[in-house]
């Protein structure tokens, strides 16, 4: 439910040297989403990649990862859905279907955000426009690209790239054991752990992360 939003406060500070990656708006599959982020891309780039961009990452290093100089993953983990995640999206669908969008987007805020941010009227403001904007249709294909990826830890040790792992400390969706285990099966990965933040971390601790991210491009 994110939209180039989410990565205004992070491109500030990183000036003529980013390069957004097309709209997968359309895409019904993590490939799919992989494919169009490497037709646009340069013949040679550092990757930032966030949550579900993290999915697509570890798609893009498995096709393509001569071509990736560094690797930034932001809130994600390797690991394909549990039953209990498959079906907590299929709740999801159903709402979705019955008109009740707007539910998901409700439910889903306290999952995104740290406890103390949760009122900053602001923020969730801007987590609801971004919802909004992504609407229900392009919602029901992002749930279905991630409910049919490939579970990624088995090609995490053949990622050559330098790896930098960022993850905020109350993040509701992926935990520390997820970043633990991506940090150990990657060789040359660090952990960078970003305290008093949740799932986007970008707009929570846009400062902290900016630094981060320039110090690992720098």
């Amino acid at each position: 439910m994110l939209t180039p939003a989410f990565w205004t406060p992070l491109l500030a500070g990183l000036g003529a040297r980013a390069h957004a990656c097309p709209d997968h708006g359309a895409d019904a599959s993590i490939a799919a989403m992989a494919d169009r982020a490497l037709a646009d891309a340069p013949d040679r780039f550092a990757l930032v990649a966030h949550a579900m961009g993290g999915f697509v990452a570890f798609e893009i290093m498995r096709r393509a990862g001569a071509r990736v100089s560094k690797l930034a993953l932001l809130s994600t983990l390797a690991p394909n859905d549990t039953p209990a995640q498959t079906e907590r999206r299929e709740g999801y669908a159903r709402l979705v279907a019955q008109g009740r969008f707007d539910q998901v987007v409700e439910e889903r805020i306290p999952i995104l955000l740290h406890p103390d941010r949760r009122s900053d009227a602001d923020l969730v403001a801007l987590v609801r426009r971004m919802a909004d904007e992504t609407g229900p249709e392009r919602f029901l294909r992002q749930q279905r690209a991630i409910m049919t990826r490939e579970d990624s830890r088995a090609s995490l040790p053949s990622i050559a790239a330098p790896t930098l792992i960022v993850w905020g400390r109350q993040d509701g969706i992926a935990t520390e054991a997820h970043q633990v285990e991506m940090r150990d099966a990657i060789p040359d990965a660090r952990l960078e752990i970003v305290e008093n933040c949740g799932h986007l971390l970008t707009l929570e601790q846009p400062a902290a992360v900016q630094r981060i991210i320039l110090d690992w491009l720098d």
